[in-house]
């Protein structure tokens, strides 16, 4: 694939992912060729890569939207999070260094304040909520696992919950990743895998408690 049509991928997919362009998006060639400002052809083969990839859907008309997802997708999504996450995590800890300690608390600290914020920011909320994962990601120091887990829509289902979520929900993903560092700072990777595991799944009842 070109590097035009790559820079494409990425620009519309951010579009997605960061929740820009909602479910039921249409996704036109020649609006998105003038955001990302390249030809109509490098946004044709990275509208055929998201479809493939399911971040985007054809209508019964044959239009191409923004992909929405039923309960069962969702469900599933979660359920793979669950497991690749848990293997990420168990093998993050095998790995932990002091330097990726302190990235990950860093980033679990200015989760907080934004928590703790009169008005919990949410922008930041789910910034360093992804700088956390991703840290995390990074530290299994597995490139296979990496891309399995960018393959999956995640962003635009932890928007939609968050927003909906009460202090007291926000602050609880705080005290989850202080016990994933924890079990980092143990270096135990059974307890790592088994806290991100159930970390998934309580976000997991939280997305279907607020739909």
């Amino acid at each position: 694939m070109s590097s035009a049509a790559d820079r494409a991928y990425a620009e519309i997919r951010g579009l997605i992912l960061a929740g820009d362009a909602m479910p039921g998006t249409p996704l036109r060639e020649e609006a998105l060729a003038g955001i990302v400002g390249v030809s109509r052809t490098p946004v044709r083969d990275a509208l055929r890569r998201l479809e493939g990839e399911l971040y985007a859907v054809r209508t019964p008309g044959g239009r191409l939207v923004v992909a929405d997802w039923d309960a069962d997708d969702v469900a599933e999504m979660f359920a793979l999070r669950a497991m690749l996450e848990g293997h990420a995590a168990s093998r993050a800890a095998a790995r932990m260094t002091p330097q990726v300690l302190a990235a990950l608390r860093d980033s679990n600290g200015a989760i907080e304040a934004a928590v703790a914020a009169p008005v919990p920011d949410i922008g930041i909320f789910l910034r360093e909520n992804r700088r956390f994962h991703d840290i995390t990601i990074a530290a299994a120091g597995s490139a296979r696992l990496a891309n399995m887990l960018s393959a999956l829509v995640e962003q635009p289902v932890v928007r939609r919950t968050a927003a909906r979520y009460d202090r007291s929900d926000l602050m609880r993903s705080v005290v989850e990743h202080g016990q994933l560092v924890q079990a980092f700072a143990a270096g135990d990777a059974e307890w790592a895998r088994a806290t991100m595991a159930a970390h998934i799944r309580r976000a997991f009842h939280a997305f279907r408690t607020a739909i």
